[in-house]
Protein backbone atom coordinates (compact mmCIF):
# COMPACT_ATOMS: atom_id res chain seq x y z
CA UNK A 1 0.00 0.00 0.00
CA UNK A 2 0.98 3.41 -0.85
CA UNK A 3 1.43 5.89 1.78
CA UNK A 4 -0.65 9.19 1.91
CA UNK A 5 1.12 12.09 0.65
CA UNK A 6 3.08 9.53 -2.06
CA UNK A 7 2.78 9.62 -5.59
CA UNK A 8 0.47 6.90 -6.77
CA UNK A 9 0.36 6.62 -10.10
CA UNK A 10 3.17 5.78 -12.18
CA UNK A 11 4.91 7.91 -15.09
CA UNK A 12 3.65 7.12 -18.22
CA UNK A 13 6.41 9.02 -20.12
CA UNK A 14 9.91 10.20 -19.58
CA UNK A 15 11.49 12.60 -21.77
CA UNK A 16 13.68 15.97 -22.10
CA UNK A 17 12.74 19.40 -23.01
CA UNK A 18 14.76 21.82 -25.20
CA UNK A 19 16.32 24.69 -23.90
CA UNK A 20 14.75 28.06 -26.00
CA UNK A 21 15.27 31.24 -24.87
CA UNK A 22 15.14 34.61 -27.56
CA UNK A 23 18.18 35.82 -28.93
CA UNK A 24 18.81 39.96 -28.12
CA UNK A 25 21.20 42.59 -30.16
CA UNK A 26 24.67 41.84 -29.18
CA UNK A 27 26.50 45.43 -29.17
CA UNK A 28 30.25 45.78 -30.59
CA UNK A 29 30.88 47.93 -27.88
CA UNK A 30 32.81 46.21 -24.90
CA UNK A 31 33.79 43.14 -27.17
CA UNK A 32 35.25 40.32 -25.43
CA UNK A 33 39.19 38.91 -26.29
CA UNK A 34 39.06 35.81 -29.07
CA UNK A 35 40.54 33.02 -26.17
CA UNK A 36 39.14 29.84 -26.89
CA UNK A 37 36.14 28.74 -24.30
CA UNK A 38 38.39 26.20 -22.67
CA UNK A 39 41.07 28.92 -21.47
CA UNK A 40 38.90 29.80 -18.07
CA UNK A 41 40.92 32.83 -17.03
CA UNK A 42 40.37 33.96 -12.97
CA UNK A 43 39.59 37.32 -14.55
CA UNK A 44 36.09 39.43 -15.13
CA UNK A 45 37.20 38.97 -18.92
CA UNK A 46 35.49 36.26 -20.97
CA UNK A 47 36.09 34.30 -23.86
CA UNK A 48 34.53 35.38 -27.33
CA UNK A 49 32.99 32.45 -29.04
CA UNK A 50 34.02 31.33 -32.20
CA UNK A 51 31.51 32.20 -35.26
CA UNK A 52 30.68 28.26 -35.51
CA UNK A 53 29.80 28.21 -31.74
CA UNK A 54 27.96 31.79 -31.89
CA UNK A 55 25.60 30.78 -34.33
CA UNK A 56 25.49 27.51 -32.35
CA UNK A 57 24.42 29.81 -29.15
CA UNK A 58 22.34 32.08 -31.31
CA UNK A 59 19.95 28.89 -32.64
CA UNK A 60 19.75 27.75 -29.12
CA UNK A 61 18.62 30.82 -27.95
CA UNK A 62 16.49 31.76 -30.35
CA UNK A 63 14.86 28.44 -30.41
CA UNK A 64 15.52 28.20 -34.19
CA UNK A 65 15.39 24.38 -34.28
CA UNK A 66 12.86 22.62 -36.52
CA UNK A 67 9.41 21.74 -35.44
CA UNK A 68 9.35 18.94 -33.09
CA UNK A 69 12.88 18.80 -32.90
CA UNK A 70 13.78 16.42 -30.09
CA UNK A 71 15.94 17.46 -27.36
CA UNK A 72 18.50 15.01 -28.18
CA UNK A 73 18.91 16.07 -31.81
CA UNK A 74 19.51 19.66 -29.84
CA UNK A 75 21.89 18.43 -27.63
CA UNK A 76 23.39 16.81 -30.64
CA UNK A 77 24.08 20.22 -32.14
CA UNK A 78 25.36 21.93 -29.38
CA UNK A 79 29.84 22.09 -29.58
CA UNK A 80 29.95 22.41 -25.41
CA UNK A 81 27.54 19.07 -24.14
CA UNK A 82 24.58 18.68 -22.38
CA UNK A 83 22.78 21.34 -20.24
CA UNK A 84 20.95 21.03 -17.08
CA UNK A 85 18.30 23.89 -15.48
CA UNK A 86 19.75 24.00 -11.73
CA UNK A 87 17.52 27.18 -11.04
CA UNK A 88 15.03 29.95 -11.42
CA UNK A 89 13.29 32.45 -10.67
CA UNK A 90 9.49 33.10 -12.91
CA UNK A 91 8.99 36.88 -13.69
CA UNK A 92 6.30 37.90 -11.36
CA UNK A 93 6.06 41.42 -12.70
CA UNK A 94 7.69 44.63 -13.05
CA UNK A 95 9.24 47.60 -10.74
CA UNK A 96 10.38 50.98 -11.76
CA UNK A 97 14.17 50.58 -12.97
CA UNK A 98 17.27 52.20 -11.28
CA UNK A 99 19.45 53.63 -13.96
CA UNK A 100 22.97 53.01 -13.53
CA UNK A 101 22.43 50.92 -10.50
CA UNK A 102 23.94 47.32 -10.26
CA UNK A 103 21.86 44.71 -8.83
CA UNK A 104 23.96 41.82 -7.39
CA UNK A 105 21.10 38.59 -7.65
CA UNK A 106 22.28 35.57 -5.10
CA UNK A 107 21.36 32.46 -6.80
CA UNK A 108 21.45 28.80 -5.02
CA UNK A 109 21.92 25.96 -7.55
CA UNK A 110 20.72 22.52 -6.97
CA UNK A 111 23.06 20.95 -9.34
CA UNK A 112 26.56 22.10 -9.99
CA UNK A 113 28.46 21.73 -13.88
CA UNK A 114 31.56 21.95 -15.51
CA UNK A 115 30.33 25.73 -17.07
CA UNK A 116 27.06 28.27 -16.43
CA UNK A 117 25.06 30.32 -18.69
CA UNK A 118 22.57 32.87 -17.58
CA UNK A 119 18.98 33.70 -18.68
CA UNK A 120 17.83 37.24 -18.35
CA UNK A 121 14.64 38.26 -18.95
CA UNK A 122 12.75 41.48 -20.38
CA UNK A 123 9.55 39.59 -20.48
CA UNK A 124 7.59 41.91 -19.00
CA UNK A 125 9.38 45.25 -20.33
CA UNK A 126 8.01 47.46 -21.86
CA UNK A 127 10.98 48.79 -23.81
CA UNK A 128 14.35 47.40 -25.17
CA UNK A 129 16.74 46.43 -22.47
CA UNK A 130 20.46 47.70 -21.95
CA UNK A 131 23.07 45.74 -20.11
CA UNK A 132 26.81 46.66 -20.66
CA UNK A 133 28.08 44.33 -18.07
CA UNK A 134 27.00 40.80 -16.84
CA UNK A 135 28.93 38.73 -14.19
CA UNK A 136 29.33 35.61 -12.61
CA UNK A 137 30.58 34.44 -9.29
CA UNK A 138 30.73 31.77 -6.51
CA UNK A 139 29.26 33.65 -3.69
CA UNK A 140 31.91 33.71 -0.83
CA UNK A 141 29.03 35.82 1.84
CA UNK A 142 26.70 38.29 1.55
CA UNK A 143 27.80 40.30 -1.81
CA UNK A 144 31.43 39.63 -1.76
CA UNK A 145 33.00 37.19 -4.25
CA UNK A 146 34.93 34.14 -3.39
CA UNK A 147 38.42 35.51 -4.88
CA UNK A 148 39.52 34.88 -8.37
CA UNK A 149 35.80 33.76 -9.66
CA UNK A 150 34.59 36.26 -11.08
CA UNK A 151 33.63 35.94 -14.97
CA UNK A 152 32.60 38.37 -17.33
CA UNK A 153 29.28 37.16 -19.12
CA UNK A 154 28.70 37.41 -22.90
CA UNK A 155 26.14 36.98 -25.77
CA UNK A 156 27.22 36.23 -28.91
CA UNK A 157 31.03 36.60 -27.91
CA UNK A 158 30.57 40.69 -26.29
CA UNK A 159 29.72 41.98 -22.96
CA UNK A 160 26.89 44.40 -24.24
CA UNK A 161 23.36 43.45 -24.83
CA UNK A 162 19.90 44.86 -25.70
CA UNK A 163 16.88 42.43 -24.88
CA UNK A 164 13.70 43.57 -26.87
CA UNK A 165 10.67 44.13 -24.32
CA UNK A 166 9.13 41.22 -24.37
CA UNK A 167 12.08 38.59 -24.39
CA UNK A 168 14.23 36.39 -22.51
CA UNK A 169 18.06 35.80 -23.74
CA UNK A 170 20.67 32.67 -22.75
CA UNK A 171 24.06 33.65 -22.54
CA UNK A 172 26.93 32.26 -24.09
CA UNK A 173 28.61 29.45 -22.16
CA UNK A 174 30.79 30.95 -18.78
CA UNK A 175 34.11 28.98 -17.67
CA UNK A 176 32.89 28.86 -14.13
CA UNK A 177 32.56 25.56 -12.17
CA UNK A 178 30.17 25.80 -10.14
CA UNK A 179 29.56 23.21 -7.12
CA UNK A 180 26.55 21.22 -6.06
CA UNK A 181 24.29 23.41 -3.81
CA UNK A 182 26.65 26.17 -4.43
CA UNK A 183 25.23 30.18 -4.18
CA UNK A 184 26.47 32.16 -7.29
CA UNK A 185 26.24 35.98 -7.71
CA UNK A 186 24.55 37.09 -10.79
CA UNK A 187 25.19 40.75 -11.34
CA UNK A 188 23.90 43.12 -13.86
CA UNK A 189 24.69 46.57 -14.65
CA UNK A 190 21.56 48.50 -16.52
CA UNK A 191 23.70 51.66 -17.79
CA UNK A 192 20.48 54.15 -18.55
CA UNK A 193 16.56 53.96 -17.85
CA UNK A 194 15.31 50.89 -19.83
CA UNK A 195 11.80 51.12 -18.34
CA UNK A 196 10.15 49.09 -16.32
CA UNK A 197 12.36 46.61 -14.71
CA UNK A 198 11.10 42.33 -15.07
CA UNK A 199 11.88 41.16 -11.51
CA UNK A 200 10.96 38.09 -9.05
CA UNK A 201 9.07 39.98 -5.95
CA UNK A 202 9.16 37.21 -2.98
CA UNK A 203 12.85 35.89 -3.66
CA UNK A 204 12.85 34.67 0.08
CA UNK A 205 16.35 35.76 -0.06
CA UNK A 206 18.45 38.82 -0.10
CA UNK A 207 20.18 40.45 -2.48
CA UNK A 208 22.11 43.87 -3.27
CA UNK A 209 22.20 46.55 -5.41
CA UNK A 210 24.90 49.33 -5.73
CA UNK A 211 22.96 52.92 -6.39
CA UNK A 212 25.43 54.22 -8.86
CA UNK A 213 28.25 52.83 -11.57
CA UNK A 214 29.04 49.59 -12.78
CA UNK A 215 30.21 47.29 -9.87
CA UNK A 216 29.52 44.04 -11.73
CA UNK A 217 32.78 43.01 -12.04
CA UNK A 218 33.78 43.79 -7.95
CA UNK A 219 34.86 40.98 -5.75
CA UNK A 220 34.12 43.06 -3.05
CA UNK A 221 30.58 43.73 -2.38
CA UNK A 222 31.20 47.19 -0.67
CA UNK A 223 29.44 49.09 -2.86
CA UNK A 224 26.16 47.32 -2.28
CA UNK A 225 25.06 49.27 0.01
CA UNK A 226 21.15 48.64 -0.75
CA UNK A 227 19.03 45.56 -0.31
CA UNK A 228 16.28 44.29 -1.72
CA UNK A 229 14.12 40.61 -1.14
CA UNK A 230 13.64 40.52 -5.12
CA UNK A 231 15.58 38.91 -8.03
CA UNK A 232 15.89 41.35 -10.73
CA UNK A 233 16.46 40.61 -14.23
CA UNK A 234 17.69 36.81 -14.11
CA UNK A 235 15.02 33.95 -14.70
CA UNK A 236 17.98 31.11 -14.77
CA UNK A 237 20.82 29.19 -14.86
CA UNK A 238 22.15 26.33 -16.54
CA UNK A 239 25.18 24.35 -15.66
CA UNK A 240 27.04 22.34 -18.49
CA UNK A 241 27.46 18.22 -17.94
CA UNK A 242 26.00 17.98 -14.86
CA UNK A 243 26.24 15.09 -12.95
CA UNK A 244 22.51 14.67 -13.50
CA UNK A 245 20.02 12.81 -15.72
CA UNK A 246 17.73 16.16 -16.23
CA UNK A 247 15.91 18.61 -14.30
CA UNK A 248 12.23 18.87 -12.47
CA UNK A 249 10.45 21.39 -12.74
CA UNK A 250 7.99 22.47 -10.09
CA UNK A 251 5.03 25.05 -11.06
CA UNK A 252 2.54 26.38 -8.67
CA UNK A 253 2.43 30.12 -6.27
CA UNK A 254 3.51 31.36 -3.08
CA UNK A 255 3.24 27.91 -1.77
CA UNK A 256 6.16 27.08 -4.17
CA UNK A 257 7.72 30.40 -4.26
CA UNK A 258 8.43 29.50 -0.22
CA UNK A 259 6.46 32.13 1.31
CA UNK A 260 6.78 31.46 5.41
CA UNK A 261 9.47 29.81 4.77
CA UNK A 262 13.00 31.51 6.72
CA UNK A 263 14.43 34.26 4.66
CA UNK A 264 18.04 33.35 2.79
CA UNK A 265 17.76 29.50 4.26
CA UNK A 266 16.42 27.75 1.12
CA UNK A 267 13.79 26.40 2.80
CA UNK A 268 10.92 26.46 0.21
CA UNK A 269 9.54 22.48 -0.51
CA UNK A 270 11.82 22.33 -4.00
CA UNK A 271 15.30 23.18 -2.05
CA UNK A 272 14.24 20.11 0.21
CA UNK A 273 13.15 18.29 -2.86
CA UNK A 274 16.75 19.47 -4.30
CA UNK A 275 18.44 18.03 -1.19
CA UNK A 276 16.85 14.79 -1.16
CA UNK A 277 17.65 14.41 -5.10
CA UNK A 278 21.08 15.53 -4.15
CA UNK A 279 21.73 11.78 -2.18
CA UNK A 280 20.85 9.78 -5.29
CA UNK A 281 23.12 8.47 -7.90
CA UNK A 282 23.71 10.66 -10.88
CA UNK A 283 21.75 8.75 -12.87
CA UNK A 284 18.78 9.08 -11.13
CA UNK A 285 19.13 12.94 -9.98
CA UNK A 286 17.82 15.56 -11.27
CA UNK A 287 18.15 19.31 -10.88
CA UNK A 288 15.44 21.82 -9.42
CA UNK A 289 13.81 24.63 -11.00
CA UNK A 290 11.28 26.24 -9.04
CA UNK A 291 8.63 28.34 -11.20
CA UNK A 292 6.76 29.42 -8.53
CA UNK A 293 5.04 32.61 -7.82
CA UNK A 294 3.11 34.34 -4.95
CA UNK A 295 -0.12 35.38 -6.11
CA UNK A 296 -0.19 33.35 -8.95
CA UNK A 297 -3.59 31.84 -10.73
CA UNK A 298 -3.62 28.92 -12.94
CA UNK A 299 -7.07 30.18 -14.71
CA UNK A 300 -6.10 34.05 -15.26
CA UNK A 301 -3.41 36.27 -15.38
CA UNK A 302 -3.21 38.01 -11.63
CA UNK A 303 0.63 38.22 -10.17
CA UNK A 304 2.57 36.82 -13.33
CA UNK A 305 0.84 35.00 -16.03
CA UNK A 306 -1.48 32.59 -15.54
CA UNK A 307 0.01 29.35 -15.01
CA UNK A 308 -1.39 28.22 -18.03
CA UNK A 309 -0.50 30.75 -20.29
CA UNK A 310 3.40 30.64 -18.64
CA UNK A 311 3.56 26.98 -18.97
CA UNK A 312 6.14 27.07 -21.89
CA UNK A 313 8.90 30.22 -20.62
CA UNK A 314 8.71 29.13 -17.48
CA UNK A 315 9.06 25.04 -17.96
CA UNK A 316 8.41 23.09 -20.67
CA UNK A 317 11.65 25.06 -22.47
CA UNK A 318 13.94 25.10 -20.40
CA UNK A 319 17.04 23.02 -20.07
CA UNK A 320 16.90 19.18 -19.32
CA UNK A 321 13.28 18.92 -18.22
CA UNK A 322 12.70 15.24 -17.20
CA UNK A 323 8.90 15.98 -15.03
CA UNK A 324 6.46 18.65 -14.07
CA UNK A 325 4.98 18.91 -10.99
CA UNK A 326 1.64 21.07 -10.75
CA UNK A 327 0.67 23.53 -7.68
CA UNK A 328 -1.40 25.26 -8.03
CA UNK A 329 -5.12 26.44 -8.02
CA UNK A 330 -5.75 27.55 -4.67
CA UNK A 331 -5.55 31.27 -5.44
CA UNK A 332 -8.36 30.95 -8.32
CA UNK A 333 -10.35 28.97 -5.90
CA UNK A 334 -9.89 32.01 -2.76
CA UNK A 335 -8.94 35.14 -5.13
CA UNK A 336 -11.63 37.69 -6.70
CA UNK A 337 -13.11 37.22 -8.25
CA UNK A 338 -12.76 33.40 -7.27
CA UNK A 339 -13.19 30.39 -9.49
CA UNK A 340 -16.38 28.13 -8.39
CA UNK A 341 -16.70 25.57 -10.95
CA UNK A 342 -14.53 22.75 -10.76
CA UNK A 343 -14.63 21.43 -14.55
CA UNK A 344 -12.72 24.60 -15.09
CA UNK A 345 -9.51 23.79 -13.24
CA UNK A 346 -10.35 20.00 -14.85
CA UNK A 347 -10.02 21.57 -18.38
CA UNK A 348 -7.18 23.31 -17.08
CA UNK A 349 -5.02 20.38 -15.96
CA UNK A 350 -5.79 18.66 -18.97
CA UNK A 351 -4.66 21.25 -21.76
CA UNK A 352 -1.42 21.55 -19.56
CA UNK A 353 -0.77 17.78 -19.46
CA UNK A 354 -1.55 17.61 -23.04
CA UNK A 355 0.99 20.94 -23.78
CA UNK A 356 3.37 18.83 -21.61
CA UNK A 357 3.16 15.66 -23.34
CA UNK A 358 3.72 17.35 -26.47
CA UNK A 359 7.32 18.08 -25.11
CA UNK A 360 7.39 14.44 -24.07
CA UNK A 361 7.68 16.06 -20.36
CA UNK A 362 5.45 13.64 -17.90
CA UNK A 363 3.12 15.79 -15.60
CA UNK A 364 2.59 14.85 -11.55
CA UNK A 365 -0.15 16.37 -10.02
CA UNK A 366 -0.27 17.83 -6.28
CA UNK A 367 -3.42 18.10 -4.30
CA UNK A 368 -4.22 21.56 -3.45
CA UNK A 369 -3.36 22.13 0.36
CA UNK A 370 -5.99 22.93 3.05
CA UNK A 371 -6.61 27.19 4.20
CA UNK A 372 -9.07 26.90 6.64
CA UNK A 373 -8.42 29.63 9.48
CA UNK A 374 -7.32 31.76 6.73
CA UNK A 375 -9.31 35.12 5.41
CA UNK A 376 -10.61 34.14 2.57
CA UNK A 377 -11.82 30.60 3.55
CA UNK A 378 -16.06 29.70 3.11
CA UNK A 379 -17.56 26.51 3.27
CA UNK A 380 -18.39 26.87 -0.56
CA UNK A 381 -14.46 27.42 -1.65
CA UNK A 382 -13.70 24.48 0.57
CA UNK A 383 -16.05 22.57 -1.45
CA UNK A 384 -14.74 23.68 -4.92
CA UNK A 385 -10.99 22.79 -3.51
CA UNK A 386 -12.42 19.18 -2.59
CA UNK A 387 -14.14 18.50 -5.52
CA UNK A 388 -10.63 19.77 -7.31
CA UNK A 389 -8.35 17.31 -5.21
CA UNK A 390 -10.82 14.31 -5.96
CA UNK A 391 -10.52 14.92 -9.40
CA UNK A 392 -6.62 15.22 -8.95
CA UNK A 393 -6.48 11.70 -6.72
CA UNK A 394 -8.16 10.23 -9.77
CA UNK A 395 -5.55 10.67 -11.88
CA UNK A 396 -7.33 12.52 -14.38
CA UNK A 397 -4.67 13.35 -17.08
CA UNK A 398 -1.45 12.92 -14.74
CA UNK A 399 1.13 10.47 -15.29
CA UNK A 400 0.98 10.56 -11.57
CA UNK A 401 0.19 12.57 -8.25
CA UNK A 402 1.61 13.53 -5.27
CA UNK A 403 -0.95 14.01 -2.36
CA UNK A 404 0.16 16.88 -0.33
CA UNK A 405 -3.08 17.65 0.88
CA UNK A 406 -2.69 14.28 3.09
CA UNK A 407 1.02 15.05 3.87
CA UNK A 408 -0.54 18.28 5.55
CA UNK A 409 -3.59 18.52 7.02
CA UNK A 410 -4.92 18.50 10.51
CA UNK A 411 -6.65 15.14 11.10
CA UNK A 412 -8.75 16.39 13.25
CA UNK A 413 -9.90 19.24 11.46
CA UNK A 414 -9.21 18.49 7.94
CA UNK A 415 -9.88 21.83 6.38
CA UNK A 416 -6.97 23.33 8.28
CA UNK A 417 -3.07 22.41 8.20
CA UNK A 418 -1.25 20.91 11.32
CA UNK A 419 -0.72 23.40 13.23
CA UNK A 420 3.26 22.44 13.96
CA UNK A 421 3.63 22.90 9.60
CA UNK A 422 1.42 26.67 9.52
CA UNK A 423 3.17 29.60 8.92
CA UNK A 424 0.61 31.72 11.12
CA UNK A 425 -1.64 33.04 8.27
CA UNK A 426 -3.50 29.36 8.25
CA UNK A 427 -2.31 29.32 4.32
CA UNK A 428 1.59 29.32 3.62
CA UNK A 429 4.03 26.73 5.51
CA UNK A 430 6.83 26.49 8.13
CA UNK A 431 9.75 25.66 7.41
CA UNK A 432 8.70 22.17 8.86
CA UNK A 433 5.33 22.15 6.66
CA UNK A 434 7.99 22.75 3.56
CA UNK A 435 9.87 19.85 4.57
CA UNK A 436 6.62 17.68 4.63
CA UNK A 437 6.06 18.55 1.34
CA UNK A 438 9.02 17.83 -0.26
CA UNK A 439 8.87 14.37 1.88
CA UNK A 440 5.52 13.42 0.36
CA UNK A 441 7.31 13.58 -3.41
CA UNK A 442 8.54 10.03 -4.17
CA UNK A 443 11.49 9.71 -5.79
CA UNK A 444 11.09 6.67 -7.83
CA UNK A 445 8.12 8.68 -9.65
CA UNK A 446 10.98 11.25 -11.02
CA UNK A 447 12.66 8.66 -13.59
Amino acid sequence: MVGAGRVVVGLLVLGLGAAVGTAGTVETAGAATPDAFAASAPTASAPRASAPQAAALKADASGASAPGASAREARARDPFGTWTGTWEAAPSGTVPAHPGASFRNVVHVSVGGGAARVRLTNRLGTAPLRLDAVTVALRESGADAVPGSMRAVTFAGVTAVTIPAGEDLVSDPVPLAVPDGADLLVTVHTPGDSGPATYHRAAGQTNYRAPQGNRAADEDGAAYTATTTSWYYVTGVDVLDAQAAGSVVALGDSLTDGNGSTLDANHRWPDRLAERLATLPSYRRLGVLNAGISGNRLLRDDVGPSGLSRLDADALSRSGVRVLIVLEGINDIKGVPNATDPGAFENAYRTLVARAHAHGIPVIGATLTPYGGAGAFTAAREAVRQKVNTFIRGGGPFDGIVDFDAAVRDPAQPQRILPGYDSGDHLHFNDAGMRALAEAVDLTALG
